[in-house]
């Protein structure tokens, strides 16, 4: 098996993406998970970055987790963070290790699940972002961001509450709202693109089919580790 590295980037998130490749490779009848090394410095360090736009700032302390990976003896590298990787394809020297891309593997799921108009929720750098669009574009699938007013109750959510481990019955009240009016404006899924969205609302929840983003990228990882798919070969920078 694959030695698979996480790169985390907030706390509980990269501790669920840790739990679902062992719980996913029990599910395929494999005893014993993959060895999993995970670094991750605090997204705190990164914050000004991320709010200035400075994606090559924020990809020199992503870089720095990955350099710790490849030390460690990972094969390849999973980050279940949206966000980061916008900045992990800033211009700069090639990763350390190959990444699975996330953007890429809930792009592939919406495909598969034959949606064909997907909400997004996720930070507000992940929903105002370039990658979702792209990605399920490739896939003829429509993205669809939330308007101004309803981006930032998310974000806010977010860094006020959910980083923190903090998941309020209110809160999740706010999103079923919001997700119900996203069905009502013609979406068919919403894409859960914060690690830690998961953790506040579960598919029952949800009026429109989930696509999880972190459970997703621990399932990818797990199916790489246990040789059933590809290793990835992205190294960061241009992803096509």
């Amino acid at each position: 098996m694959k030695h698979v590295g996480i790169l985390g980037h907030s706390w509980e998130g990269a501790s669920l993406c840790w739990r679902e490749v062992c719980r996913h490779s029990n599910r395929l009848g494999h005893p014993a998970h993959p060895d999993i090394t995970m670094d991750c410095i605090s997204f705190e360090h990164c914050m000004p970055a991320w709010e200035a736009g400075d994606h090559e700032a924020a990809r020199a302390v992503l870089a720095t987790s990955i350099d710790r990976l490849a030390r460690a003896g990972c094969d390849f590298f999973v980050c279940p963070d949206n966000t980061a990787h916008l900045a992990l394809e800033a211009p700069g020297d090639p990763l350390a290790l190959p990444g699975v891309h996330l953007v890429d593997v809930v792009a592939r799921a919406a495909e598969r699940a034959g949606h064909s108009r997907v909400g997004i929720l996720g930070t507000r750098f992940t929903m105002r972002g370039p990658l979702y669009p792209r990605e399920l574009a490739e896939w003829g699938i429509d993205a669809v961001i939330p308007s101004d007013e309803d981006q930032e109750m998310v974000h806010e959510a977010i860094f006020g509450e959910l980083v923190h481990g903090e998941f309020r019955e209110d809160t999740r009240r706010s999103f079923v709202d919001l997700i119900g009016r996203l069905g009502e404006s013609g979406c068919d899924a919403i894409a859960l693109v914060c690690t830690e969205i998961p953790l506040l609302l579960s598919p029952e929840d949800s009026p429109l089919p989930v696509l999880d983003s972190t459970r997703s990228s621990a399932r990818a990882a797990a199916e790489i580790a246990l040789g059933l798919e590809a290793m990835p070969t992205w190294r960061g920078s241009e992803f096509r």
